[in-house]
């Protein structure tokens, strides 16, 4: 399992970039219309969604067991986005719960990730942390859905960056894990 998800790394540093990107617009335009905000999340959940995903049918490709949280986590993101897209007669009040809802079901699934991850890598905690963002995140936009738009783009920014830092740092770690492994079965230069 672990090989297949160093092999995610990639997926993971994308994401990290994408949360990290969308965050950085959230906060440098707030005067952003909330719609087209909304549709920007709408966007940057269909791109999670399928990195996460295609994370999960490389572990399905791998014969790992622990691919279900993520095929389930990344076509939630991609429905999620579909919803913002297909659908844009949504009320604005129902697409920050189609959010809220997103960022739960997401973080639910990256804690259950860092649970099957629990001491078989070196920053494990890493996901989970993120995961407990994502949920934390979810929570506090269904509770306050009307708070105004400026605080909800606001929030929405804030976690982004936050989850793209400690999806960037997790990446960085397991990148960092990969090469070690790689060159401790590699023979010195010095035998033969």
């Amino acid at each position: 399992m672990h090989q297949a998800l160093v092999r995610n790394t990639r997926l993971l540093a994308l994401r990290g970039v994408a949360a990290i990107a969308f965050g950085v617009i959230a906060l440098a335009w707030p005067n952003l219309t909330f719609v087209a905000l909304l549709a920007l999340f709408g966007a940057l959940a269909f791109v999670e969604g399928a990195f996460t995903l295609g994370a999960g049918l490389n572990l399905v490709v791998e014969r790992q067991t622990s691919w279900v949280p993520y095929v389930i986590g990344g076509l939630a993101g991609i429905a999620i986005g579909a919803v913002t897209f297909l659908w844009p007669g949504f009320t604005a009040l129902t697409l920050v719960y189609l959010i809220a809802f997103w960022a739960i079901i997401t973080g639910v699934f990256e804690l259950v990730a860092a649970l099957e991850l629990a001491g078989e890598l070196q920053g494990d905690w890493i996901l989970g942390l993120t995961g407990i963002l994502t949920v934390a995140f979810g929570i506090l936009v269904a509770l306050y859905p009307r708070s105004g738009a400026l605080s909800i783009i606001w929030i929405i920014g804030l976690y982004a960056i936050l989850a793209g830092i400690t999806r960037l740092m997790l990446a960085y770690r397991l990148n960092s894990t990969k090469h070690k492994v790689e060159s401790a079965f590699q023979p010195s230069r010095g035998q033969s």
